[in-house]
């Protein structure tokens, strides 16, 4: 099992913050907000771990987190010791695709998948220990469902599809069919390279993350769990950064 961390994007929600740096770099709490997912995959069990980001971060990353031992600055705790890798994506196309670019870094391992500015009060241990053969993914009751892909059910209460900001992105539904939001932790086997392979862009040029979900729900091979306490996306508002910093110092994180 090896993990990948989706850290590129502008992020211009974020406004002057992210002018001249990675908002996955921005301060939540102590840390920058890119060690809690990094600390996330470490809790999963994961050892290997690649980061994918913009060119004009790169250097950025490896400068603050190198090979992937961090020591706390100041002292002899071990915050991560993980094994990192890097790759750099040229332009915006989509969680998908940067999934796809790790097809040669996973070499038919599985794969754990986090969004860099997602945070989880716990780091869904033990739904990953028991992760089967087909994909896993988590969700999370929303007030704003229209921002997210969001989880269609079936009659027999299974997921049948996977719908990416309906109205908007997917015109199949006018609004969204249920406030379950799928969250950025996903946990995908080898084959999700032959899925992002057939894909299509979206209506806004990407390669959907929602669409492999889809594929996997249609073929009977979603596993849907609910998330173990609270989970923040770090990229929508500046403020939020600040609530989330409190939050954690309340409760931690990645327990």
């Amino acid at each position: 099992m090896k993990g990948l961390i989706a850290a590129g994007g502008n992020a211009t929600r974020l406004e002057e913050l992210t002018r001249v740096t990675n908002k996955h770099l921005l301060p939540v709490g102590r840390w920058p907000m890119v060690y809690y997912p990094l600390q996330l995959l470490q809790r999963v069990g994961v050892r290997e771990v690649l980061i994918v980001t913009g060119k004009q971060h790169a250097g950025q990353f490896i400068d603050l987190l190198g090979n992937g031992h961090v020591v706390e600055r100041g002292g002899e705790e071990v915050l991560f010791d993980l094994d990192l890798s890097y790759k750099v994506q040229v332009e915006a196309g989509g969680i998908a695709q940067v999934v796809g670019m790790a097809r040669d870094f996973a070499a038919g391992d599985r794969l754990v998948v986090c969004l860099g500015d997602n945070i989880f009060e716990h780091a869904q241990a033990g739904a990953i220990a028991g992760w089967g053969d087909g994909a896993l993914v988590f969700a999370k009751d929303v007030p704003d469902p229209e921002n997210f892909g969001v989880v269609v059910y079936g009659e027999d209460g299974k997921v049948a599809d996977v719908v990416e900001k309906a109205g908007v992105v997917d015109m199949r539904y006018e609004s969204p069919p249920s406030n379950d939001a799928v969250v950025g932790l996903y946990c995908f086997p080898p084959d999700v390279f032959e899925i992002i392979e057939g894909l299509e862009p979206s209506s806004r040029g990407e390669l959907e993350i929602t669409d492999v979900n889809r594929a996997y729900a249609r073929q009977g091979r979603l596993e849907l769990r609910r998330v173990e306490g609270w989970w923040h996306d770090g990229g929508k508002h500046w403020h939020d950064l600040a609530e989330v910093g409190r939050l954690i110092e309340q409760t931690g994180a990645n327990k």
